[in-house]
């Protein structure tokens, strides 16, 4: 069933009243949503492939658990907070919101990218309706 999407500005409020975020100079957050345009034809450039009407999507939490483990390991990272919609999604709809705060840069750019890439390629079941 498709879940309401949270407030970013509660998840910054939340990071920064920790104790440990002094240590952070750096927020970055992905939010990725369902769009009209078919992966077949961003990615592949298929320009055959018709529009996306929707999107059923669901995901393996302990898949998630653990990718947010290992990016938890690199360096510079401190919090991390991932939420994940399910169920069936309209386009527009938001998928994902990922935050990731950490003390440079280049170390919350590198897990930003890593993370999402882990939960995209290896934790989510998403198929495209036309």
């Amino acid at each position: 069933m498709k879940k309401d999407s949270p407030s970013i500005d509660a998840w910054l409020k939340e990071a920064k009243a920790r104790e440990d975020s002094t240590q952070n100079g750096m927020y970055l957050i992905h939010n990725g949503q369902v769009r009209k345009t078919a992966k077949s034809k961003v990615r592949l450039g298929d320009v055959n492939a018709p529009d996306v009407s929707g999107m059923d999507f669901d995901y393996d939490q302990e898949k998630v658990d653990a990718a947010i483990a290992d990016t938890y390991r690199m360096d510079g990272i401190t919090y991390i907070r991932v939420w994940l919609n399910q169920g069936h999604l309209e386009v527009g709809d938001d998928i994902m919101y990922v935050l990731i705060g950490g003390d440079i840069r280049p170390h919350i750019i590198d897990a930003l990218q890593y993370l999402v890439g882990r939960i995209k390629n290896e934790c989510v079941i998403e198929k495209e309706l036309q």
